[in-house]
């Protein structure tokens, strides 16, 4: 969502202006999310987790199941090597330090660094289905 602001966009790290612009952003993806919910779609939104972002998660889509995916740092700088560069060193470095010693509660933490996309996709739809079912349900 942030990244449809080009003129005057502003990154989370910018101060006062990017982190207004970043919960504006996690507002209109919890709206859209909504009103794709009601037409009977399921809804992915992928994001930065901060506990900011997490307690405005929690309060607009408070049926939500929150993953928070993770990587090691050496394999997060290798898989950003292969994509199109979005951040500066130093941004990059910020952003994969913030929080790592305490990150934001999620309901599911899951290390992603061993696997590719396909099974990215495969433990985040398993934990998805479990949520549906319940833990107590076969």
């Amino acid at each position: 969502m942030r990244q449809l602001v080009v003129s005057g966009a502003a990154a989370p790290w910018d101060g006062p202006e990017g982190l207004a612009q970043q919960r504006l952003g996690v507002g209109n993806a919890c709206g859209l999310a909504r009103r794709f919910h009601e037409h009977g779609f399921e809804v992915i939104v992928a994001d930065v987790l901060t506990p900011d972002t997490l307690q405005l998660y929690r309060q607009h889509l408070s049926q939500c199941l929150i993953v928070r995916l993770h990587v090691a740092p050496p394999e997060a700088r290798r898989r950003a090597g292969t994509r199109q560069v979005y951040l500066t060193d130093a941004e990059f470095e910020d952003l994969h330090t913030q929080d790592r010693d305490n990150p934001p509660p999620a309901d599911h933490d899951l290390d992603v660094t061993g696997l590719t996309i396909e099974g990215q996709v495969a433990a985040v739809a398993a934990l998805w289905m479990r949520s549906r079912i319940g833990p107590s349900d076969p």
